[in-house]
């Protein structure tokens, strides 16, 4: 059940930052705003593909994640773990 929380938080920050530097939110904001210094920085298209690489990143880890879940149930009932579903062969 963890793996899968985790999974679909990987997967919805690796969207959030794959996504959202690219949109009109990233450069209409607080801090883009309030600080020209960091507004620059933000704005700088290096900066934003650092973050959308970043986001990259979470959505493998989110694969990752689901690959070990899933393979996680197709071990479990192989090797007849009793809390594990298995068809009756009779």
């Amino acid at each position: 059940m963890s793996r899968l929380l985790l999974f679909t938080y990987f997967v919805e920050a690796g969207l959030l930052l794959l996504v959202v530097p690219w949109t009109v939110f990233w450069e209409r904001n607080a801090f883009v705003e309030g600080v020209p210094l960091v507004g620059e920085l933000l704005r700088n298209f290096f900066v934003r593909g650092a973050i959308s690489g970043l986001g990259v990143v979470c959505l493998w880890a989110a694969l990752t994640e689901l690959a070990v879940v899933l393979a996680g149930r197709g071990g479990a009932a192989a090797e007849g773990d009793p809390g594990a579903r298995q068809l009756d062969t009779r």
